[in-house]
């Protein structure tokens, strides 16, 4: 298992935009990403747009990925890296 948390800077929080970032490199794993909201943790299949959307993500809310499987180290950097390109995260 690995794992990376980071606050959300995005104004509009996890939109379709980002979500649909996300989980067009999460699919290129075999890796299990969870996306799950430190709030309230509630936690989120990182391969479903509407399951990112369903979190109610917002500007500084706070969030952990956490990636279990055989190719999780390549999964946490090339996610961490999307989320990143997208301005959607800081990391903490």
């Amino acid at each position: 298992m690995k794992s990376f948390k980071a606050k959300i800077i995005d104004a509009i929080g996890i939109h379709a935009r980002p979500a649909a970032a996300i989980v067009k490199v999460s699919g290129k794993f075999e890796s299990t990403i969870s996306i799950k909201l430190l709030e309230n943790d509630k936690i989120a299949n990182g391969k479903s747009v509407i399951n990112l959307m369903s979190l109610g993500a917002k500007k500084d809310n706070k969030l952990e990925v956490i990636i279990t499987g055989s190719d999780e180290d390549k999964a946490l950097e090339e996610v961490k890296q999307v989320m990143l390109d997208n301005k959607l995260i800081e990391l903490i």
